[in-house]
């Protein structure tokens, strides 16, 4: 299938705009990998230290310095849910690499905050921050240079972002993303946000919202809605950067195992000793980098991509931007309905066809480059397959012909819209994103006097007083980096649906982040510049 011309013109853009960045990028990949492999280059006393913990057949191996060494950077701690599964996975990957007669150990740990648990709440303001300490964590972790692949244990909003940076740094190196999975369905979204709003109007009590919030998160694994944690598998997916149709298998099942042990085998496949060397520079390239917008596009995932898939390809020497996304969007039909572009969530996704179903459609129509290469091997074609266990090993085979279930996952020839729902606005407050296919139509102009304030409690204060009942626009000002970190502003959602669901029509504009996760109103959102920058809301005051 040819190139889709929007699909060719926008690759070619970015190619031109990043010649000289990309060049510097892979020049400085090249000095690393001619120095060969790590361990031969350290002294004999940093080698003792890397390995003076090892079991004794370890030891050995890594003593030789011939069989590749794996370095796992996890995310793990217990909190997080959907990072709570990755503590048994470094021992099936060191298991597995003993197998293969390579080693593997734990190079390191990044933080992994929780913005569930955040969300509304100081902690909220590291959240972005917390982005770039993962990225130099996974870089301090493979400073030590005792690797030849890299395995990266990670799912949700900032991590997985952080550690595609990290390991870029190191983009000599191959590296895996090895994902844990999500938590089996809890109670209906719909149901979920219908107690909040009647908490938020005060109809129901505390006891009553944790119950149903208790209900929908409630085991290992990722939140099942398709927020940014699900919208960073997908784009691992796409970009090549997981096993074939990992991203959506449950925790703590055969079929996950077995793709981690596989995860590891394949690492040590794609190391400089393995044969079929094939580092994280090479797979993120500028066809990756355009791949991953379109996945994100044709998912309707979140608009924190805008910012994280910008850094992203920044640290590959990618230079892209948000008149790409834009341009792209136009161009790319929405593929499926999740949690919060519909009601279902990414388990029903999986089960209709999941990403492989989405893959294959979105090659079909030109829309994917295929040649891309992946750290499966081959192209991008290998994704339009689904993973089954044969015995207690993993195989592969083409996703069904048909989506099992059209409310939720459609081919590109019937979609849910013509466009990715995804837009840029420019006018005089500058320039800012909006995820239009998460807003019901009807909401989707508002015309309204604007009410401006200095962050989302003034909001609810006077929601609380009984003083918003009418249409009007939110103008959230100073919610940006330099002010505080750049929030989520999810604590919102509950008061202006209720305003929505008594007729008014209400808008939210913000220099800070509303990811399209749970917005319902029309939300634009990262503005730019940011009023602590001197941009246009800063000098709103009054209504206007």
């Amino acid at each position: 299938m040819a190139l889709h011309p929007v699909v060719e013109e926008v690759t070619k853009r970015v190619r031109n705009r990043s010649r000289e960045s990309r060049a510097a990028y892979l020049a400085l990949v090249e000095r690393s990998r001619a120095e060969g492999t790590a361990r031969g280059r350290v002294s004999c006393s940093n080698l003792a230290h890397a390995y003076a913990a090892e079991a004794p057949p370890d030891k050995l191996v890594l003593r030789e310095a011939r069989a590749p060494n794996l370095g796992i950077v996890t995310a793990y701690n217990d909190m997080l849910s959907a990072h709570q599964p990755f503590a048994r996975f470094p021992e099936l990957i060191k298991q597995a690499a003993r197998a293969a007669g390579a080693t593997a150990q734990v190079a390191g740990g990044v933080p992994a905050m929780c913005d569930g648990v955040t969300q509304g709440r100081p902690g909220m303001e590291l959240s972005l921050f917390s982005r770039d300490v993962i990225a130099m964590g996974t870089a301090v972790a493979l400073t030590h240079s005792v690797f030849d692949a890299t395995l990266c244990l990670g799912v949700c909003d900032k991590i997985v972002p952080g550690l595609v940076i990290g390991a870029l740094h190191f983009g000599h190196l191959p590296a895996i993303f090895v994902p844990a999975g999500p938590m089996p369905s809890g109670v209906a979204n719909d149901e979920k946000n219908r107690v909040r709003q009647l908490y938020a109007e005060g109809k129901a009590d505390r006891a009553a919202l944790l119950e149903v919030e208790s209900r929908s998160y409630h085991a290992p694994g990722t939140c099942t809605f398709y927020g940014t944690a699900n919208s960073n598998q997908f784009l691992m997916e796409v970009m090549g950067l997981h096993l074939p149709g990992a991203a959506f298998v449950p925790p703590n099942t055969a079929l996950r195992d077995a793709l981690t042990r596989a995860a590891a085998r394949r690492a040590v496949a794609i190391s400089a000793q393995g044969g079929e060397y094939t580092p994280i520079a090479q797979v993120v390239d500028e066809r990756a980098v355009v791949n991953a917008i379109v996945g994100l596009l044709a998912t309707g995932g979140s608009t924190n991509h805008t910012i994280h898939l910008v850094a992203m390809a920044q640290a590959a020497g990618i230079r892209i931007d948000w008149d790409d996304f834009d341009r792209l969007s136009s161009a790319v039909p929405l593929l499926a309905r999740i949690y919060p572009n519909g009601s279902a969530d990414v388990n029903h996704f999986q089960a209709a066809g999941g990403t492989g179903f989405v893959i294959r459609e979105l090659i079909g129509a030109g829309l994917l480059h295929e040649d891309a290469r992946t750290v499966a091997g081959g192209s991008l074609s290998a994704y339009a397959q689904e993973p089954f266990l044969e015995g207690e090993e993993v195989r592969w085979r083409p996703v069904p012909a048909a989506s099992a279930d059209t409310a939720v996952l459609r081919p590109a020839s019937d979609p849910f819209q013509a466009d990715g729902g995804l837009r840029l606005l420019t006018g005089n407050l500058g320039r800012a994103v909006i995820k239009v296919s998460a807003v019901k139509p009807a909401n989707r102009i508002v015309e309204a006097p604007a009410i401006v304030f200095a962050d989302q409690n003034e909001v609810l204060a006077r929601f609380d007083k009984g003083e918003l009942r009418q249409d009007f626009v939110a103008v959230v000002r100073f919610q940006g980096p330099r002010a505080n970190g750049m929030p989520e502003l999810h604590k919102l959602t509950p008061a202006l649906g209720v305003l929505q669901d008594a007729g008014f029509k209400v808008a939210l504009v913000t220099d800070g982040r509303m990811s399209g996760a749970s917005a319902r109103c029309p939300p634009r959102s990262t503005s730019r510049p940011n009023a602590s920058a001197g941009g246009p809301s800063a000098a709103c005051a009054t209504a206007t």
